[in-house]
C-alpha cells in the first residue's frame, strides 16, 4: 500500500526478491492539467501496472466493496510505505498484520513530512523504521531500524533518495523476521524508556503547507540554512521581496551558504561581485540558488543579471 515514488523502491525490492504481491493499494488517479481535465496515477500503480500486479484505488478505506474485494486477495501480510491512515477493518486484516515502513527513527518524527523535519531541525542523523500498525498514527510496535547520517550541506532530495533505498532493504529484512517468526516477532514499545535519551523530547512531523514554508529572516543565520534544505527542491522556501516602491514579489530560496559575517537587519540585502547575501539575525547568508515568481529556478549570479539596484530591496 503506497502511492508516491519513495513506496515503489519498496515495492520493486519486493517484486525482484520474489515475494509473491497479490495486490496493491494505491490513490486513486488526480486530475492534472490547467482544466483539470488529464487523470494521472501514482507511481505505485504505473510500476504494479508495468508487472500485472491487480491494483485497487479504493476513495475511502471503509468502503464495503473494497473492503471486500481486499480480503478475496487472502493475503499473509500487509506493508505500508508512504500512504493514508488505515482503519482497523484493514490493518488487521491479514494473519501477520500489517507492518509500515517509516522515514525516521520512530517514536521521533511521528507524522506526513518526516524527512524535512529532519533536515529543517538540523538533525545530523535520522533513519528508517518498521513497525506493526495500530489504531493511532505511527505509534505501533517497532520491529527494526536502520540509521541514515545527514550530512550538513544535504538537502530533502538527498535525504530522501538515501532512505528510499534503505526503507526497502529494511522491509525484505523485517519480512525474513516476521516469517522466522511465524509472524511474531520480538518488537518493541514506542514507550519504552530505551528509546529516549536524557532529556529527549518527541518531535512531530506535521504534514507541511504553503504558509509553512515561509523564511523567518529573524531567527539564527543556522536556522534559516537548515530551513531551507530542508525544503529543497520541494515544496520551497520561500519569502517577500519588497522593491523601494513596495511593490512585492515571491521569492523561492533553494540553497544558501553560511558566512560567519556578522550580519545587518533581518532582511538587509547585499551584494559583492556576483554573489548575493540575505542578512539573518546573527550572520550573512549567501543565496546561492533561487526562483522568481513566473520564471525557471536559477543561479545567484544569473538573477543579479537581471536585477539592478537590488542592494535598495528587502525581504521580509
Amino acid at each position: 500500500m503506497g502511492t508516491p515514488e519513495f513506496a515503489v523502491e519498496t515495492l520493486q525490492a519486493l517484486v525482484e526478491n520474489e515475494y509473491n504481491v497479490v495486490a496493491v493499494v494505491t490513490q486513486p488517479d488526480k486530475p492534472v492539467g490547467r482544466h483539470q481535465t488529464e487523470m494521472q496515477p501514482s507511481a505505485v500503480k504505473l510500476y504494479a501496472l508495468e508487472k500485472n500486479i491487480p491494483v485497487l484505488q479504493p476513495v475511502k478505506m471503509k468502503d464495503p466493496e473494497f473492503v471486500e474485494t481486499l480480503r478475496t486477495y487472502r493475503s499473509n501480510l500487509q506493508v505500508v510505505v508512504a500512504f493514508r491512515m488505515l482503519p482497523e477493518v484493514v490493518w488487521a486484516m491479514p494473519e501477520y498484520g500489517t507492518f509500515n515502513v517509516h522515514a525516521a527513527l520512530l517514536p521521533q518524527y511521528r507524522g506526513a513530512a518526516p524527512i524535512n523535519w529532519a533536515v529543517i531541525n538540523g538533525e545530523k542523523q535520522t533513519g528508517v523504521t518498521t513497525f506493526f500498525l495500530d489504531h493511532d498514527i505511527d505509534t505501533g510496535r517497532i520491529i527494526k531500524k536502520k540509521t541514515f547520517d545527514i550530512p550538513d550541506e544535504a538537502d530533502v532530495e538527498y535525504v530522501y533518495d538515501g532512505l528510499m533505498h534503505l526503507g526497502a532493504q529494511l522491509c525484505l529484512e523485517t519480512l525474513e523476521t516476521i516469517i522466522a517468526a511465524d509472524g511474531h516477532p520480538d518488537t518493541v514499545e514506542q514507550n519504552d524508556s530505551s528509546l529516549f535519551t536524557l532529556h529527549s523530547s518527541l518531535k512531530p512531523a506535521p504534514k507541511i503547507f504553503k504558509e509553512t514554508c515561509e523564511i523567518i529572516w529573524t531567527k539564527p543565520a543556522k536556522q534559516v540554512y537548515d530551513f531551507v534544505r530542508g525544503l529543497s527542491p520541494y515544496p520551497g522556501a520561500w519569502t517577500t521581496l519588497v522593491a523601494p516602491d513596495g511593490k512585492e514579489t515571491v521569492l523561492k530560496i533553494y540553497k544558501t551558504h553560511k558566512t560567519g559575517r556578522a550580519g545587518q537587519t533581518p532582511g538587509s540585502i547585499a551584494v559583492t561581485g556576483k554573489s548575493l547575501y540575505i542578512s539573518a539575525d546573527d550572520e550573512w547568508l549567501e543565496i546561492t540558488e533561487l526562483q522568481m515568481a513566473g520564471k525557471k529556478r536559477m543561479m545567484a549570479r544569473d538573477f543579479l543579471n537581471g536585477m539592478k539596484q537590488i542592494e535598495f530591496y528587502r525581504v521580509k
